[in-house]
């Protein structure tokens, strides 16, 4: 067995990985949609959206909750494609924390 070879093929299941998991997109929203956050596949924020009805009510303590909520779902859901992403790629879903 070359170890180095092994190395290298590990290594080049990772690139892929992480470049399948970079083009994975997700939306969790919160408040009804009131709103938005975009996460890719390696939980880099890509982008927030708040309705201006959420700014309405001076409560900025719940308009933190329903970014935070929104975050949970996005990652609930991210959790989900990044498992589908794998499978189709022929890996164990628990590879997705490696990358």
């Amino acid at each position: 067995m070359n170890v180095a070879k092994l190395l290298q093929q590990a290594h080049q299941a990772q690139e892929q990985m992480q470049r399948v998991l970079a083009g994975v997109e997700v939306e969790g929203s919160a408040g009804g949609g009131l709103v938005k956050v975009r996460l890719n596949g390696l939980k880099e924020l890509r982008g927030v959206s708040i309705d201006a009805h959420a700014l309405a009510g001076e409560d900025v303590g719940l308009l933190e909750d329903l970014v935070m909520a929104a975050w949970e779902d996005a990652s609930r859901r991210l959790a989900d494609r990044t498992q589908q992403a794998l499978a189709a790629m022929g890996l164990p879903a628990g590879l997705a924390g490696l990358a």
